[in-house]
């Protein structure tokens, strides 16, 4: 799974997701790319078993870049556990998601391929996302 190896602090507000993402949201290494067409979160397991379906499909042919990483600590108390007593402990690490960030890229495979593996690899993820190609001006 992944996960920081250190973090800065231990514990970290909610946050708001709302917006465009301003960094990460062009195709920038490989010919292909999940883009998010809404925000939220994604998990550190979801990343994971979506690149799994991924890379399954594409039968570990081409190159696959994963664009994101859960760097958001996510908190939760005990089951039955009254009011107070502080904030929760770490229970798993979230990557945060603007409306426009590019998720996975790969390169090296088929139109029919790269469609039908980024389908299978949005199925895993909590959030609408759509198939964007590289744009012909940047040289690809």
């Amino acid at each position: 799974m992944l996960a920081p190896k250190r973090v800065k602090f231990r514990k970290r507000f909610k946050g708001r997701t709302k917006g465009m993402a301003t960094r990460g949201n062009t195709v920038a290494f490989g010919h292909y790319g999940l883009m998010a067409l809404e925000p939220g979160w994604i998990s550190n397991r979801q990343i994971e078993a979506s690149r799994v379906a991924l890379t399954r499909e594409m039968k570990r042919g081409g190159k696959v870049w994963i664009r994101l990483f859960p760097d958001k600590p996510i908190t939760k108390k005990p089951a039955e556990t009254r009011m107070g007593h502080g904030k929760g402990n770490v229970e798993e690490w979230q990557a945060v998601v603007k409306m426009g960030r590019i998720l996975y890229e790969m390169e090296g495979v088929t139109d029919e391929i790269a469609k039908k593996a980024m389908s299978l690899a949005s199925h895993k993820l909590p959030l609408h996302t759509k198939l964007v190609r590289r744009s012909a001006e940047l040289g690809a």
